[in-house]
């Protein structure tokens, strides 16, 4: 399939600016991925579709205020992106403007706090080292932005800090949210352990690459950036044991669980990093329902989506959610393909 297969007519005021005030009164449009079937529900119906004994796999990455707005040594502006930190506690970083961040440069963010460019790597990428009395997570705290994805036209308020976040969001490394969790609420979760349905959680901190555009009409030719995992024995062990019936909560989720697998089709436990690229004909081997958000026309989640779905009923649906007027990305409706 090529780059060109993947796109849609969406209205711009379609993309969700803000959010809901309440999490799950989001739409939720469910798809048979067997006959095509479309229903119109809300997010809050989930617990209907989920058989009680069926395991859903969330991920707990937490949303780091990752984008730092400083100044050069000349006093002019420059804005960092962080991605993560290196064994050697530097870091990697996105930044702007890019031509004037060159090794040896800095970037100052108050009196307390700078980072050096260390080097210049591929595909945008820098490492700096963290200068002054604060470190790298005081310094997020203390400057740090949410960093809300390039789409959303404004910026980021003190809701952000608490919406642009899952509920349940527990362990410190994604810039961007794992965005089909968003729409959960503590009663509703509380409803989904109510009727027996299992929960386990996985970890894949979301990086940048999750905005890459594909540049390559060639799909084979696009390069996926790594993004960090981990699984818990009793996460995997979980999904081992009910195979056949797992819900994965999200692309990351996704990504993470198939990535994992091992030569036996078992999941396996442990950190690792995944640059594992899922289009249509994807053969999963692990997820059996997904829970997803709209993602944008070309891009890498809309290709798995599509893979999970099938392609002709996934577009359908996409075309059907935007007459229909569903809100989409980030802080947009959601989807279950089951």
């Amino acid at each position: 399939m090529r780059l060109s297969d993947f796109d849609y007519n969406l209205p711009r005021e379609q993309i969700a600016q803000r959010p809901l005030r309440d999490r799950a009164a989001s739409r939720l449009l469910v798809l048979d991925r067997a006959t095509g079937a479309i229903r119109h529900l809300h997010f809050r119906d989930l617990p209907t579709l989920i058989p009680p004994g069926d395991l859903l796999v969330i991920n707990t990455s937490r949303v780091i205020p990752a984008r730092l707005h400083g100044k050069r040594d000349g006093g002019q502006p420059a804005e960092l992106l962080l991605v993560r930190e290196l064994p050697d506690g530097s870091w990697l970083a996105l930044g702007h403007p890019g031509g004037k961040l060159k090794p040896g440069r800095r970037v100052t963010f108050g009196d307390d706090s700078a980072v050096e460019i260390v080097a210049v790597l591929g595909g945008g990428l820098r490492r700096v080292r963290f200068m002054g009395s604060l470190d790298a997570r005081a310094t997020l705290a203390k400057y740090g932005e949410v960093p809300l994805p390039p789409y959303i036209k404004r910026a980021p308020t003190k809701a952000d800090q608490d919406r642009y976040q899952t509920v349940y969001a527990t362990h410190d490394g994604s810039v961007a949210a794992p965005t089909a969790g968003l729409h959960f609420t503590t009663a509703l979760l509380a409803r989904i352990d109510e009727q027996r349905t299992l929960v386990t959680a996985i970890d894949l901190h979301v990086g940048p690459g999750t905005f890459k555009p594909v540049e390559t009409d060639n799909l084979d030719e696009h390069t996926m950036q790594p993004e960090v995992y981990e699984i818990s024995a009793g996460a995997a062990s979980g999904i081992n044991h009910n195979r056949g019936k797992v819900w994965a909560v999200g692309t990351t989720v996704t990504r993470a669980v198939e990535s994992a697998v091992d030569a036996q089709g078992q999941v396996r436990a442990g950190a690792g990093e995944t640059s594992l690229f899922i289009r249509p004909p994807y053969e999963f081997k692990v997820v059996n329902h997904l829970i997803t958000n709209y993602h944008l026309p070309r891009s890498t989640l809309l290709m798995l989506v599509c893979a999970f779905g099938g392609y002709a009923p996934v577009m359908n649906a996409y075309r059907e959610a935007v007459q229909a007027g569903y809100r989409f990305y980030s802080y947009g409706d959601a989807m279950a393909i089951i």
